[in-house]
């Protein structure tokens, strides 16, 4: 495959014009990296569920350029679901929606819903324009990995995922790593109010504060299938624990105000919540890097960012 660092506009349409042949492109969003197929291309999307290992049932995320093309995926827009994306588009947001005639199965996982969302990343937004020009509609763009593993946050880590798996055609635009570094919040717009089915940078107070009203803190009983949905889910090779003493040779993860345990390996020390998120992907495959079996996390503790902090580092615990 061809890695192209810090791409210019006219290798970025070339990207662009690989989707539309039906390859693959790995690309930065704001988030984590993406695996991209033009996602009303079935046999290119059947490659993204094959090179990361994905079931064929669990949906996938549509990219779209911007708040414009929602009718063209969905139908039956709740109005709040309109007001959300006015507000928070392009950012980390996904919102599940009825799906239009255009979102198939192979995309949907057989759901009569899509997610869809509009990235902020300059390398993104760019790709996502050349391609509509071309006359795609949307980009299908799961996390450049093997499925459950830790997300790639750089292009490093999308050839250490995948990389053996990628055509010599593909393409993987490098934009360096991710600002937010964990997933995008997931709201599920099917019913009479919003609900958060995966935490992310777009906090519930967030949402409630666009909306003017107050939601749920759990998720709801939902049949919906999601990105991340599974119980275990973003997980390194090593074991992770969120309690107990880290012992004399394990890796170590928590705030910089937080000693380090004697014997333990220090793997990130981030000062605040938006470091944590930014840094606790790589931090996880450090660990992996330095052949380390056990990694004890401690979670930075708040209502905002920080609950999606526990939610990613709780399933990497189940694995």
């Amino acid at each position: 495959m061809k890695i192209i660092s810090n791409p210019r506009l006219d290798e970025i349409k070339k990207a662009a014009h690989a989707l539309v042949d039906g390859r693959l492109v790995a690309f930065p969003t704001e988030t984590v990296y993406g695996l991209g197929a033009d996602a009303g291309n079935e046999k290119a999307v059947s490659r993204i569920y094959s090179v990361k290992g994905r079931p064929t049932d669990h949906p996938l995320i549509v990219h779209i350029s911007s708040i414009e093309q929602l009718e063209n995926w969905a139908k039956s827009l709740a109005d709040y679901a309109i007001q959300l994306a006015r507000e928070f588009w392009p950012g980390p947001m996904t919102l599940i929606l009825k799906r239009s005639a255009l979102a198939k199965d192979f995309v949907t996982g057989s759901q009569d819903t899509v997610g869809l969302r509009v990235p902020a990343h300059p390398v993104a937004q760019k790709l996502l324009a050349s391609f509509e020009k071309l006359g795609g509609f949307g980009i299908a763009a799961p996390s450049a990995n093997r499925f459950g593993a830790v997300s790639a946050t750089s292009s490093d880590d999308v050839m250490e995922e995948i990389g053996s798996r990628l055509y010599d055609n593909d393409i993987v635009l490098n934009g360096g790593f991710t600002r937010i570094g964990i997933e995008s919040t997931i709201i599920d717009c099917t019913k009479s109010h919003p609900s958060v089915l995966r935490p992310g940078a777009i906090t519930l107070k967030m949402i409630e504060k666009t909306l003017n009203t107050k939601l749920p803190s759990v998720i709801e009983d939902t049949q919906i299938k999601f990105s991340g949905s599974f119980k275990s889910h973003y997980a390194p090779k090593a074991k992770v624990k969120l309690s107990g003493p880290a012992q004399p040779g394990d890796g170590f993860i928590a705030l910089s105000r937080i000693a380090t345990p004697s014997g333990a390996i220090r793997l990130a020390s981030p000062k605040d919540a938006d470091q944590y998120a930014a840094q606790i992907y790589s931090a996880l495959r450090l660990g992996d890097t330095k052949g380390l079996n056990t990694i004890v996390a401690i979670p930075p503790e708040g209502d905002g960012l920080e609950g999606a902090i526990s939610d990613r580092l709780s399933k990497a615990a189940r694995r």
